[in-house]
């Protein structure tokens, strides 16, 4: 499997299948060999894990579609797993813009991809709801198919809608086409498993967020997809912090003795899997 179709083919099968699945966060090709080798059935790209790498905060334009798509490249080079996305806001204020994104992430080789109605502004923070739709219509239309479109709505995690108008928002965008819908910010299993219950598609969930959920807890509340999010680029920069603090404060390097071995992770970038 290493054309775009064949990868799209696993990227339906993969959503398609019963239970809740875990994409871990990617935001390197290095990164993409590791979760390739641990048997991960597919990834997800982070914009936070991305923007951090470049020394930005993460948030709407903290990284350009341009350097968006150079790295989804790099990242698919390394896998032979269907990526999916961090498309932001679709990098564009208009659904033709939107639209020109996912022509774009087809191109590159992506399964698919988030569209978050956010503006990126404090005010109005949500695009209106017409917008919106209109929007998601225009990634579905551009998707033609080849491309698994998730609807993203960010009224939890901009604090403006309450779980009923984030719910009337993803049911609009399953009206639109949207293949699954994603809202973050989700802090209770119960609002989990009501919006699931009322939304006609697949739906998405961040864990590691607001909600620490487990993969049990999400899968009996009818979730098919868990995210982590920006949860893995942070447990990275933890772990360097640690080792840094070590040498800054003791003096010591008790750290290496729990991570991999030089010769493992040169196996690894060299394609040769984990031992």
């Amino acid at each position: 499997m290493t054309d775009t179709a064949a990868r799209a083919g696993a990227a339906r099968a993969l959503i398609s299948q019963p239970g809740c699945v875990l994409l871990p966060s990617c935001w390197d090709a290095g990164l993409a060999r590791l979760f390739t080798a641990m048997g991960f059935p597919g990834i997800e790209t982070t914009s936070a894990g991305l923007a951090y790498s470049f020394g930005r905060p993460d948030g709407l334009n903290g990284v350009t579609r341009a350097e968006t798509l150079a790295n989804a490249r790099l990242i698919l080079e390394a896998t032979h797993l269907p990526v999916f996305a961090d498309l932001e806001n679709g990098f564009g204020e208009t659904p033709a813009e939107v639209g020109e994104t996912v022509r774009l992430a087809i191109e590159a080789g992506l399964s698919g991809g988030s569209i978050e109605d956010s503006t990126g502004l404090a005010a109005p923070p949500l695009y209106p709801l017409e917008a919106a739709v209109a929007r998601i219509a225009a990634a579905v239309a551009a998707a033609r198919g080849q491309f698994h479109v998730t609807a993203r709505c960010e009224g939890l995690q901009r604090q403006c809608l309450d779980l009923a108008g984030v719910i009337d928002r993803l049911r609009a965008y399953a009206a639109a086409g949207a293949d699954a819908v994603y809202a973050p910010g989700l802090s209770r299993i119960e609002d989990v498993a009501e919006l699931c219950a009322a939304v006609p598609a697949p739906v998405t969930v961040l864990t590691g967020g607001a909600g620490a959920f487990s993969m049990a807890e999400l899968a009996a509340a009818g979730v098919r997809r868990a995210s982590l999010g920006s949860a893995m680029p942070r447990a990275a920069l933890a772990g360097v912090m640690e080792a840094a603090r070590e040498m800054q404060q003791w003096g010591t390097c008790g750290f290496v003795d729990r991570i991999p071995a030089f010769s493992v992770t040169q196996g690894l970038m060299a394609g040769r899997g984990l031992p």
